[in-house]
């Protein structure tokens, strides 16, 4: 009998989609922070490791927000200012073993103990997978759930907007009485971002069904409590999940993702969500595949 404690049975892939309203949803820092393109298509771009910066945060949100025994195996690896030798020195103190600067413990069991104790602990590692082979070494894992980079739905036109600061910084700027600055936004966009989930790298580390249930709360909620000045309006718009009834799957991703169409419902350019329509053509979706929408 399995339980929602026990890894996930069943393979998964979805697809997010997400928008922006006169914000930068994700600044390059190779181009002054302009919102990431591609430079061939113009098609604006939001990396993977953004995707999964803000679901890392939305769980440290709810862990916060957790009783402590229901906080457990919550704690985020890869976050602000975090001393990831620290996170591996907890392991070796907890499990008893003694480390030798940069190597494993020679026994495969004491490694692998190791390893799943931070899968343990750590949701992001449980996730995403993490490479632990630092001076103090607790090995690495691949992690069940990848993201590729979102994608937008049509090609993007950012604006630089230049903005006043009524106060300086230093003494000698007292005289300029204000000093200027620039930031880039993008009026409109819909971004598509794909997914997928393992069920036997699930099996390596841990990923259960209450940690893919907080993955799909985390995209749902995360734009929520992510608010800035270069991200005052993004919200998540839909969440379309397609379950496996097998592990290792039963149809390729690509036929699953080709399904869902997202057109521009008119020849103007695209200006809000409601510009846009989004369709799934079930006949598509093969036999041992069921689709649902959580958004």
């Amino acid at each position: 009998m399995t339980t929602l404690n026990d890894p996930i049975r069943n393979r998964y892939e979805f697809v997010y989609l997400f928008d922006v309203e006169l914000g930068n949803p994700n600044g390059d820092p190779d181009a002054g922070n302009m919102p990431r393109i591609d430079y061939q298509t113009n098609h604006g771009l939001v990396t993977d490791v953004c995707l999964k910066r803000k679901v890392r945060n939305f769980v440290e949100l709810v862990r916060e927000d957790a009783a402590a025994e229901n906080g457990q195996g919550l704690e985020i690896y890869v976050r602000e200012k975090a001393v990831l030798n620290r996170a591996h020195e907890r392991a070796y103190q907890a499990l008893s073993i003694e480390s030798t600067p940069k190597k494993l413990p020679k026994e495969e069991e004491k490694a692998r103990e190791l390893t799943r104790w931070m899968c343990r602990n750590f949701y992001d590692i449980r996730t995403f997978g993490a490479v632990m082979a630092t001076e103090v070494n607790c090995g690495q894992v691949r992690g069940p759930v990848q993201l590729a980079f979102a994608k937008s739905v049509d090609p993007i036109r950012f604006q630089e907007i230049s903005i006043t600061r009524m106060a300086v910084t230093n003494e000698k700027d007292l005289a300029s009485e204000r000093t200027m600055g620039r930031k880039a936004v993008v009026p409109y966009a819909l971004y598509r971002a794909e997914g997928f989930v393992s069920a036997p790298l699930a099996e390596r580390t841990g990923f259960s069904e209450l940690d893919l249930d907080l993955l799909w709360k985390a995209l749902i909620n995360m734009w929520d409590h992510d608010r800035s000045a270069a991200r005052g309006k993004m919200c998540a718009r839909r969440l379309i999940v397609f379950r496996h009834d097998g592990r290792l799957g039963n149809a390729p991703a690509h036929l699953l993702f080709d399904a869902v169409k997202v057109r521009a419902s008119s020849s103007a350019p695209a200006i809000c969500w409601t510009d846009y329509a989004v369709s799934v053509d079930e006949a598509a979706i093969p036999p041992g595949v069921s689709m649902r929408s959580l958004l």
